[in-house]
């Protein structure tokens, strides 16, 4: 049997535990909320060290990836530290290779595909890659870090200047508690619109579900979801504020669609099943493990 668990930061509400059946082997994938308390989390993932076969880093990243430069994040290091024997991961490599992969699906996918789309992106230091696969598929970008993280009212509209500012900030802001740059625990429940112009003028919102969520406005008609880790609930919530498309890097397993870093765990966690030079994307495909693609409205 497998065993994949993340360990997040998030809301204990969105817990949620599933039991499939791959390649004749049980495995279960579980996620495991702790309400903002890294303390928590950390005794929480010594408490599973070798005694899982993976542990996911959740609504925290342990590095940003801007370019060919990597900051560490001071508060994750520290959990993925806790772990001495049992593999950690937090997603990075997910979003690094198959959400880019997936942004190019979703070009095939919308009427008009993405050149000239309007797309938003609440946080791209943590989806560098996905924010290069809108540029480079010829939509007209809107990266809100300062804006969402920071509360500084300043979009920004190029990737070059998200790394000159990157390479500015990051190492300080990296070092900072991480509640102060993302919400965590009950926090992530709250909807506090906020910017409601930048989503209203977006076609595609695009990255981290909890940012999203947080702060959308009560109406979204039209509007195309790409993110991950969406409950039913988030779900059905999308669909009576008028959201048209849900793309999901991740598969719908058990009812929601689980953290990029729960999919990097599995992939670690299945190394035994692949076949000789067999790719992610292709023992992904083999398994039956697609991104979601739903059509809400």
């Amino acid at each position: 049997m497998k065993r994949i668990v993340s360990i997040s930061l998030g809301s204990s509400k969105r817990d949620h535990r599933v039991s499939l059946s791959i390649l004749g082997e049980e495995v279960i994938i579980e996620r495991i909320g702790t309400d903002g308390d890294i303390d928590k989390a950390i005794e929480k993932i010594r408490e599973l060290d070798g005694k899982v076969s993976a542990i996911g880093l959740g609504g925290i990243d342990l590095y940003f990836t801007i370019g060919n430069k990597r900051y560490v994040v001071k508060d994750a290091l520290k959990m993925a530290k806790a772990a001495v024997k049992t593999p950690v991961v937090d997603g990075s490599l997910i979003k690094d290779t198959l959400e880019k992969q997936t942004v190019k699906l979703l070009s095939n996918v919308i009427p008009g595909g993405i050149r000239g789309k309007n797309v938003l992106l609440p946080s791209a230091v943590d989806r560098f890659g996905m924010a290069e696969a809108f540029h480079n598929l010829g939509a007209n970008i809107l990266i809100g870090d300062l804006m969402f993280a920071l509360g500084i009212p300043i979009p920004i509209y190029s990737i070059k200047l998200l790394k000159i500012l990157a390479y500015i900030l990051l190492p300080v802001l990296t070092r900072l508690p991480f509640y102060i740059l993302y919400p965590v625990g009950e926090k992530q429940e709250k909807n506090t619109p906020k910017f409601t112009k930048y989503f209203i003028w977006a076609d595609i919102i695009a990255g981290d579900f909890i940012y999203i969520k947080k702060y959308m406005p009560e109406r979204l008609e039209g509007k195309v979801i790409f993110t991950n880790t969406v409950t039913s609930g988030d779900k059905e919530m999308l669909k009576e504020r008028g959201v048209r498309y849900l793309i999901t890097t991740t598969p719908e397993l058990g009812g929601r669609s689980f953290g990029t870093n729960v999919l990097e765990g599995f992939l670690v966690a299945m190394q035994d099943k692949r076949l000789p030079q067999e790719s992610d994307e292709e023992f992904l495909e083999r398994i039956g493990f697609k991104p979601r693609v739903e059509i809400l409205n």
